[in-house]
């Protein structure tokens, strides 16, 4: 994606060699998708001959007035699943960070639901823009839950779940290029119970948000913005279905843009 703003953070200093990725939640060793989303990045590091040291940031620790320095550390910044998280506030100014910044951002699942409420309160003021997770008496309720179940889903698991065919994708998008662009459709690994109220998808285009990826019914499946470095949010988890021989190529495109913007934000003809 084009570079198209610079960054006014004089005081950024390399921490390491490495390609830095802040996973902005709240890790359950529980949780399947935590483990996949640490190693998919190795997945990807090895493929690309780079070394990538990954550091998972609470959102509780997202409020305090030290948050912004220790988001500039990072050269990328993961929006993981695990919603509800502990600190709603956090998250989203976790993620604000990453758009008003120009910052290279991923989210999965929750950090692409949270990334929708986040541009809807922060770029179209709609102030309670919410969840219905979080908040069911809003009177814009952005993320509500699934409506239709995936067929033959295991026991409790979530309504959207498992591995889910005819995943349509924008044509000239930057995520069908990460695909190849000779892919229309594509499947991907779900685990949600929640996903975009479709009486908001104005909002994304409005706010530069275009939907890239549809599911069967033409349900919202990834968003992404065309001025920023990388910023792609999709409700689908990348994570779960990489592995060491096959690393996702959304991933492999994030790890990239990060390593990218790593050398370049150093560098005085960048930095202002």
């Amino acid at each position: 994606m084009p570079l198209v703003r610079r960054t006014s953070s004089s005081t950024i200093k390399p921490v390491s060699d490495a390609v830095r990725i802040g996973i902005l939640g709240d890790f359950n060793a529980d949780f399947r998708s935590h483990h996949a989303t640490t190693e998919s990045l190795q997945h990807a590091a090895r493929k690309l001959h780079m070394e990538v040291e990954s550091e998972w940031v609470p959102t509780s620790s997202l409020t305090a007035d030290t948050a912004e320095k220790k988001l500039e550390s990072f050269d990328g910044l993961w929006g993981a699943p695990g919603s509800p998280f502990k600190s709603f506030d956090g998250m989203l100014r976790g993620i604000e960070f990453a758009r008003r910044r120009d910052w290279p951002y991923l989210g999965t699942c929750a950090g692409f639901q949270y990334a929708f409420i986040e541009f809807a309160r922060n770029v179209l003021h709609i102030e309670d823009a919410d969840t219905a997770e979080n908040n069911s008496g809003s009177k814009n309720i952005i993320i509500y839950p699934v409506a239709c179940a995936v067929p033959n889903r295991k026991g409790n698991a979530p309504k959207l779940s498992g591995v889910v065919p005819e995943i349509r994708l924008r044509p000239g998008s930057y995520l069908q290029s990460f695909y190849g662009k000779e892919q229309d459709t594509v499947t991907e690994e779900f685990f949600c119970n929640f996903e975009i109220n479709p009486d908001f998808e104005w909002a994304a285009m409005e706010a530069g948000f275009p939907v890239v990826a549809r599911g069967a019914q033409g349900e919202i499946r990834a968003i992404e913005s065309p001025t920023h470095r990388f910023y792609l949010a999709t409700l689908f988890q990348p994570q779960l279905s990489s592995t060491e021989k096959k690393p996702h190529p959304i991933i492999l495109a994030f790890v990239q843009a990060a390593a990218d913007w790593g050398k370049k934000k150093l560098d005085d003809s960048v930095l202002e």
